[in-house]
């Protein structure tokens, strides 16, 4: 299970998506959050109430199934396009994870003409269910009231702010819905409620901002005939480009917050930029010698994204940034269809828009050759097998350090050679740990990777010159067997070791590559899948997921890359490569610092060390027994 642990909010928020989901589904007029003086927050809605009948396999109520058992929602009855159908995502732990991490929770609920209240106290059941007063039979609804267990979390207090945002952000997104939140210590009460939507919580939060155009805004979602994506799914969106004041940028999928972007964001950006470079073409007003870009056209847009995705998947539980592939086809034909019409239909704005965007790529243009003018002087001769991008702007060129000719092939192929450089290495890269710094060009792979990356090797306590850096991720990709796990070691402690001050600067990178491939056939109105997965645990949770959602057991194949050179180069980019849909893990010390880190290595890769390292393995060996 998974959370955030810094303050008790995300738990909270388990509970009020529930609710927000229950509106979604077209059964909640109002969701009231409450604030009580002894630390605890209950969530009130007046939809249908959770179940409270026997549970006919597992012999227990379902609203107790529901907040202690993994995977018991509603929202995996999916077959007949459920009540969920569109609910936050499918990870199936969410309000279990609120009731473990709770020294007490209780749930109200109303429904049929009765009462019932069950209590939990640290995840067990308290008080088992009962029922109380009966109530009038239209009044149904749950209560949740949540006490966080403290000791979970760096601090207990809610951070107001975040929850606030939270709170007003489903107001938005369900049109009507009036949310409220009541503090009980100060007595006050905040309300919202929006008529007007994703406009007018927008034009709101950017406040008197001159606009190049008027405000954007359409929604699509594909119909029973669609061949593509499935009924129901699409995206709502509100895009307003300003000259000035700041940009305002917010995701949404299903109604849960997606605060660190991903595929829906991407495809907004990529419909955008489609349209609006199509009509500056078409009107011939690219100057010369210009190429426009998604970030010029994306440099001034403030947007509201609401996206529906029947089946989505996000990075992690806490469910930040949406993953799925599709979502970027999905938003990104939606929202280029809707543009192009605009634009042609308001030519003078299209025109503006246009220029704008064509500014943005000329002063992008002046900047990198200010950039190459400073670097002109005294540049190393670049090594041969390295295939070069063509911008030079190290705010976002990449370059992969990649295992083979034949993965190096695939990369070079699948590559956007816009802003990507491969450089292929042959074999395994020398254990550098314990090689002096004016030993180590001896060593032709570690010569090529520094000349290429632009840095001379360097200590922590060295003032490095990275002003020739000429990539600003250097990212380490290899297979995802044990083999490209070894490289990615030997990778990680040159860098470590001999090039410090990159991995603090942020600029290296680990590219992380599925080692399954999952085809899912095509099943009613569904059309055929084909999911991606990082490593077995990935794989087991992907096929324990298409059982609940009902496909049948044997009807999926599942296909295992030996490496990298086995995949196509389209495969490649769509996994490892496309900034929209890739996992890339930046490198950073972590925790322990730098003392510990050193001392790891030391253990990990000296070579008078293999004593340490055996008893090292030996434990975690141990470890890995207790633990099955």
């Amino acid at each position: 299970m998974y959370t955030r642990t810094d303050n008790p909010l995300h738990i909270l928020q388990e509970v009020i998506d529930n609710a927000a989901d229950e509106a979604l589904a077209g059964f909640v007029q109002q969701i009231k959050v409450t604030l009580h003086t002894d630390g605890s927050v209950s969530i009130e809605d007046d939809g249908r109430g959770i179940p409270v009948g026997m549970h006919a396999e597992e012999h227990a109520p379902v609203v107790e199934l529901v907040f202690t058992r993994l995977h018991a929602g509603g929202k995996f009855d999916k077959k007949d396009g459920g009540a969920y159908a569109f609910s936050g995502g499918l990870h199936g732990v969410g309000v279990s994870v609120t009731n473990a991490l709770s020294t007490r929770l209780e749930v109200r609920v109303w429904r049929e003409g009765k009462t019932h209240e069950l209590v939990f106290a640290n995840g067990d059941v308290l008080e088992p269910l009962r029922e109380l007063d009966p109530v009038g039979r239209r009044k149904t609804g749950t209560r949740v009231r949540v006490w966080p267990d403290p000791k979970y979390f760096d601090s207990a207090v809610v951070p107001m702010a975040e929850l606030v945002h939270a709170l007003r952000s489903k107001a938005v997104l369900l049109n009507g819905i009036k949310v409220s939140l009541l503090i009980e210590k100060t007595g006050e009460t905040r309300d919202w409620q929006y008529q007007e939507g994703l406009r007018g919580y927008l034009e709101e939060a950017l406040g008197d901002a001159e606009k190049i155009i008027p405000v954007f805004e359409g929604k699509q979602y594909a119909a029973d005939d669609d061949e593509s994506f499935a009924l129901g799914e699409g995206a709502q969106w509100v895009v307003i480009w300003t000259a000035d004041g700041p940009v305002v940028r917010e995701s949404y999928v299903n109604l849960i917050s997606t605060t660190a972007g991903g595929t829906h964001e991407a495809g907004l950006r990529d419909g955008l930029f489609q349209a609006v470079k199509s009509f500056a073409e078409l009107h011939s007003l690219v100057p010369k010698g210009v190429k426009l870009l998604p970030e010029d056209v994306f440099a001034r847009a403030s947007f509201v994204l609401s996206a529906k995705v029947l089946d989505p998947q996000f990075q992690g539980q806490i469910k930040e940034r949406l993953n799925s592939r599709d979502a970027v086809r999905l938003v990104s034909g939606y929202a280029k269809n809707a543009l192009d019409l605009w634009l042609h239909a308001n030519v003078e704005y299209g025109k503006k828009l246009a220029e704008s965007a064509i500014r943005q790529a000329q002063e992008r243009a002046r900047s990198s050759k200010k950039i190459e003018k400073r670097k002109s002087s005294g540049v190393a001769v670049l090594p041969g097998k390295l295939t070069d991008c063509e911008s030079s702007d190290n705010s976002r060129t990449e370059v992969f350090l990649v295992e083979g000719d034949s993965a190096g092939g695939s990369a070079k192929m699948g590559r956007d050679k816009e802003f990507q450089a491969v450089l292929p290495l042959r074999g395994k890269v020398l254990n550098s740990w314990e090689v002096d710094r004016d030993r180590l060009f001896a060593n032709n792979e570690i010569h090529d990777i520094s000349v290429a990356i632009g840095v001379d090797p360097h200590g922590p306590n060295d003032s490095a010159d990275l002003s020739g850096l000429r990539y600003g991720k250097v990212c380490i990709l290899s297979d995802a067997d044990v083999d490209g796990s070894h490289i990615q070691v030997l990778l990680l402690t040159l860098f470590f070791r001999h090039f410090p001050k990159l991995v603090e600067a942020g600029h290296v990178y680990v590219a992380r590559p599925p080692l399954f491939r999952v085809d899912v056939p095509a099943a009613g109105k569904r059309p055929a899948r084909k999911i991606y997965c990082l490593d077995q645990g990935e794989l087991e949770a992907v096929q324990d997921k298409l059982r609940k959602e009902g496909v049948r057991e044997a009807s999926w194949s599942i296909s295992r890359f030996k490496g990298l050179g086995e995949m196509s180069a389209e495969q490649l980019w769509d996994t490892t490569m496309n900034p929209d849909t890739r996992r890339l893990m930046p490198v950073s010390y972590g925790e322990p610092g730098i003392a510990a880190t050193t001392k790891m290595f030391d253990m990990l890769m000296g070579k008078g060390e293999s004593a340490q390292r055996r008893a090292w393995l030996e434990e975690k060996g141990n470890l890995a027994e207790v633990d099955v």
